[in-house]
């Protein structure tokens, strides 16, 4: 069967996995009776939840005697691991596209990717369903970025297709809608190039990890050469230059959301491999007789740091399965064999770890799941990871485009250039504004927050990792103190309305409470210990109106990445899996007095 291997690509929230979706349905992968839903590729309940790809994932589907491999790639730049080890297996890319919100900078990043790979580019304008969508503008703008990008020229001859994967149609004119998208599957089978096969012994690069509760670790990967049989010894080349010998005893191809067993996969196709022993991502399985090694697969490095130590909280263990350092130190070294843009380190102390990522919601989403697996432990603040570059302190710079009602736009750049940002564009988009800025990584911790606030929640912003520069100097921090809990207990509505002029608060009346807790913000500058556990005294003296009932405030509930970007470098943030909770790293208020004098 003819072969086409195709990543898609995107910024996040441009139709991605939705245009997957209307894939799976053209070429009839479903019968008439079952009803998969929306978003199918998306199978995991923190992707549903927050409408974004984490994982790659492969799938299948066969049109006019064609088999399409169909790699869906993230599209937020922190999960970039995913998407620089994922590409290797593809031979051509759809380049998704907004067609009112043209490229984005994590376009910009995934792209990148794709065109230092040599991958051949099918450009597809989405939503142009939406009004004042420029779908012309936007072909002109991808054309743009392709050639700052140093594409080559058979990149730039790339064919464009419009339309909009929710109402499932695609057409080569975005004015005249057809029926379906089989304009976009003809254009793949017309424009995307076959599989290049190479000349000599087998070659297979491992891409992906997948794993099953009965056959363990599957490797994953695209056989650039040769011919893999079921049951044959196999060479796995491995990062250090070693080779160790092993078996292949089952070997799978993807065939439509499942894998079909199969007794032989030829060069081209991307297969799942089970029996091998001790592999890792990037290593080559080769000939056993004269085995060759692939390039191994670069990954750009961290940028963001965070502590995570287990949780030793008055109210540890109540909540969470997983409490010690044991388990948390075995969850990561499982992490870290599948997140290739993470590592770990240990600490001076047993208890802790220092774990390097791409961004805070690189790191959030790993935290989110251990939360949910059971596990507890405490984050301390992030930071970004600073580098010592011809003599200079250098840190990372990101690239942050913001879309914005244009009477906010204001108030964005003060924002944004307060913490030390550059604007490098502006540009009115019918009532909104797009501004484009360079800022500091610093600068962009806590920055949505307080930027969704500002623009009563009408903001867009998107970031990604441009450059290591020369420290930009010191950033202005919250002013504000907090409030800390004086003693153990639970959160009394009386006590809460009397402290309400003191600030706002994170927590809610009957909420169990501990001493060193952060419950809330304080309005000055410094923090402010208060006991929100007092009840009322009660006396047989009664005063007309003193007794009206309690009017409170609702408090502030943060998610896990707002409370990350929330916290100082004295606070911890407690997962556990029913609770978020801010505390202080010493939970003693005399202690904190002597380290504060120290």
């Amino acid at each position: 069967m003819k072969l086409r291997n195709i990543a898609i690509i995107a910024h996040v929230d441009h139709g991605k996995t939705t245009l997957v979706d209307k894939m799976l349905y053209t070429c009839k992968l479903f019968k008439d009776h079952e009803t998969p839903g929306e978003l199918i590729m998306d199978n995991n309940d923190l992707e549903r939840e927050r409408g974004i790809t984490i994982l790659s994932k492969n799938v299948s589907v066969t049109y006019k005697g064609f088999k399409i491999n169909i790699i869906d790639t993230p599209g937020h730049a922190d999960f970039g691991g995913e998407v620089e080890r994922v590409l290797n297996m593809a031979d051509g890319v759809l380049l998704l596209v907004d067609a009112f919100e043209g490229p984005m900078p994590q376009t910009r990043f995934v792209l990148q990717k794709a065109i230092s790979l040599g991958l051949t580019p099918l450009v597809v304008i989405n939503k142009v369903d939406k009004e004042n969508c420029r779908p012309e503008e936007v072909q002109d703008a991808v054309f743009d970025l392709m050639c700052n990008l140093d594409a080559t020229e058979e990149q730039l001859d790339f064919q464009t297709i419009f339309g909009s994967a929710k109402q499932g149609w695609m057409s080569t004119d975005w004015q005249s809608p057809t029926e379906d998208i089989t304009p976009l599957l003809d254009c793949i089978i017309e424009h995307l190039p076959p599989p290049v096969i190479g000349e000599g012994n087998t070659q297979l690069q491992i891409t992906s990890l997948d794993y099953s509760k009965f056959i363990g670790r599957i490797a994953i990967g695209r056989l650039f050469r040769g011919t893999l049989n079921k049951g044959e010894q196999v060479a796995l080349c491995k990062r250090d230059g070693s080779i160790t010998r092993s078996k292949v005893k089952e070997l799978f191809v993807f065939e439509g959301l499942g894998k079909q067993k199969v007794d032989q996969v030829s060069a081209g196709e991307i297969c799942a491999i089970m029996g091998l022993d001790d592999f890792e991502i990037g290593d080559t399985i080769a000939d056993a007789e004269n085995p060759e090694a692939l390039p191994h697969i670069t990954i750009d490095e961290p940028t963001m740091s965070m502590l995570f130590t287990i949780n030793n909280s008055p109210f540890f263990g109540k909540e969470g399965k997983f409490v010690t350092s044991r388990h948390i130190k075995e969850r990561l070294e499982k992490e870290l064999e599948k997140n290739l843009a993470l590592r770990v380190e240990d600490t001076e102390s047993a208890d802790s770890f220092m774990v390097y990522g791409r961004g805070v919601l690189h790191l959030s989403v790993l935290i989110e799941t251990m939360r949910r697996e059971g596990y507890e432990l405490q984050i301390g603040q992030p930071r970004v990871i600073l580098k010592e570059m011809d003599g200079k302190k250098c840190e990372p710079i990101e690239e942050l485009s913001v879309d914005v009602p244009e009477k906010y736009s204001g108030t964005v750049i003060n924002a944004v250039t307060q913490r030390k940002g550059e604007m490098l564009n502006m540009e009115l988009k019918g009532d909104r504004t797009l501004l484009e800025f360079e800022v500091p990584s610093r600068g962009i911790i806590g920055l949505r927050t307080d930027m969704l606030t500002a623009t009563a929640g009408e903001i867009i912003m998107s970031h990604r990792f441009k450059h290591y520069a020369p420290m930009k100097g010191a950033i202005p921090k919250n002013n504000n103190g907090a409030l800390i809990a004086g003693e153990t207990g639970v959160a009394i509505p009386y006590a809460l309305d009397k402290l309400q002029d003191r600030g706002r608060f994170f927590v809610a009346p009957g909420e169990d409470i501990y001493t060193g807790q952060v419950v809330g913000e304080h309005n000055k500058g410094n923090d402010l210990v208060v006991k929100i556990n007092k009840t009322k005294k009660l006396s047989n003296v009664r005063a007309a109106g003193s007794d009206d009932r309690v009017k409170l405030a609702p408090p502030i509930k943060y998610t896990l990445e707002e409370a990350l970007e929330y916290i100082r470098k004295d606070e911890y943030v407690e997962v556990t899996p029913n609770s978020i909770r801010l505390r202080k790293i010493l939970l003693d208020e005399n202690a904190r007095k002597r380290e504060s004098k120290v």
